[in-house]
């Protein structure tokens, strides 16, 4: 059985129906009180309506046509459209989405069609709605689909509010965190520099135990140093401030490069690095590897950001791992590029996986307390991925080693071989 939702009393009613029927019934062997299950409906009716009369937020019902039913005051005061205006209209018409550069939502991205047809709950924070009167607002928006016996979509539920005050108390922390990362760096910069001077045997002249100290006070500067430029990183992520300058790139020939430069770090920790191309292994004993028969991947990305998230997932398997190997692999479908780096350090704990892309958040256990980091470098990996529409994710089993995933969106070798032709076409006319 399922219901198709026309309207906010056909909604509730049978939910608040169905709730009392079994109520009543099992308090009365099955016999239905007529007179006290109308005075109920009526109170939950009542209920219901002073909730969303009431609250805040704006809730919008819309059934299978994506046609709003229901459209409470909050959404009214929100978007500036009159309720009785607003029911019976396409969301499209009402519901009007941009991103943080005045674009215009595409199908794609628009959390409502998602919902239709992934038929699951779609949350965007970072949404902009155009009002009536034509003013930008910055919402938090969550769309859940209501779905049938079989798991078909019939109607869908949107819930959303205002957080201009919330994104405007963001930005002036990160304006914040970016003015004084920035600032700092200087001095600390000049401490660094001369402390560098001072470990120079043709600068200066130290004993044993002072050149210890100045080794310690050398590293705790540079750490110090990464943490202001992590800062400044992830302050201009959250604002859209992080430049990139996205081009083509074949992922296999990038990795292989990569691969080449890293190896050096695992050598030390004496921990073989493994290169896995589409289902073909090119080598890892002793570091070395070679090159095979590939499948090309393209995907339109800044290669120099995608290397510092690349360094950033090795680096943290590199630390992590005291014995077996590394691998950087990549693969995919027609859709997508997925690459990996895997360990098989300590791993992650199931309760910290969900919380591992926060900023400042770390593993809390003693086989990571002694390990040093900012905490912000995860973050800023997913910020950059995002940057692309891609995708990052963990996958971890404790003791065994974890596996950090990277989806990006591939490029058909035709649509790579017209990028290419028009980036020749424009050098030759330049």
């Amino acid at each position: 059985m399922y219901i198709v939702v026309g309207s906010v009393v056909g909604l509730f009613a049978v939910a608040i129906i169905f709730i009392l029927l079994r109520a009543f019934r099992s308090r009365s062997g099955g016999v239905v009180n007529d007179s006290k299950l109308l005075a109920n409906l009526r109170d939950e009716k009542q209920k219901s309506e002073i909730i969303l009369n009431t609250i805040e937020d704006g809730v919008v019902l819309l059934d299978e046509q994506k046609t709003i039913q229901l459209f409470n005051p909050g959404a009214s005061h929100i978007t500036g459209w009159d309720t009785d205006e607003a029911r019976g209209l396409d969301y499209h018409a009402v519901m009007k989405l941009v991103n943080d550069k005045e674009e215009l939502y595409d199908s794609k991205k628009d959390p409502v069609n998602r919902a239709y047809k992934e038929g699951v709950t779609i949350r965007d924070n970072k949404a902009v709605l155009v009002t009536r009167s034509d003013k930008r607002i910055p919402i938090s928006l969550s769309v859940s689909p209501l779905l049938d016996a079989r798991k078909q979509v019939r109607a869908a539920v949107a819930v959303f509010r205002d957080v201009s005050q919330e994104r405007k108390q963001e930005e002036q922390r990160a304006e914040f965190i970016s003015t004084a990362s920035h600032e700092m760096r200087t001095p600390v910069a000049a401490i660094e520099g001369y402390l560098s001077l001072s470990l120079n045997d043709k600068v200066s002249t130290i004993d044993t135990r002072a050149r210890a100290y100045l080794e310690k006070a050398h590293s705790s500067t540079q750490h110090l140093g990464q943490l202001f430029q992590d800062l400044l990183t992830s302050a201009k992520a959250e604002d859209g401030r992080l430049t990139s300058h996205p081009q083509l790139v074949e992922i296999g020939s990038f990795l292989e490069q990569l691969a080449q430069d890293l190896r050096f770090a695992a050598e030390k920790k004496n921990l073989p690095v493994e290169l896995v191309i589409g289902s073909h292994s090119t080598g890892a004993s002793g570091g070395s590897i070679t090159k095979t028969v590939r499948p090309l991947y393209y995907v339109n990305v800044d290669p120099d950001r995608i290397r510092e998230v690349i360094t950033n997932l090795f680096d943290n398997a590199v630390k992590y791992t005291t014995e077996g190997k590394i691998s950087i692999g990549i693969t995919g479908n027609n859709e997508i590029v997925q690459i990996y780096i895997k360990d098989s350090g300590a791993g992650i704990p199931p309760e910290d996986i969900k919380h591992l892309f926060q900023k400042f958040y770390r593993v809390d256990s003693s086989a990571t307390r002694t390990i040093g980091g900012t905490g912000l470098g995860l973050f800023i990996c997913r910020k950059i991925v995002e940057l692309y529409n891609g995708k990052i994710w963990v996958e971890s089993e404790l003791e065994k080693g974890s596996t950090f995933y990277i989806n990006l969106p591939r490029l058909s070798t035709q649509e790579a071989t017209s990028i290419q032709k028009a980036i020749a076409q424009g050098v030759r006319q330049a």
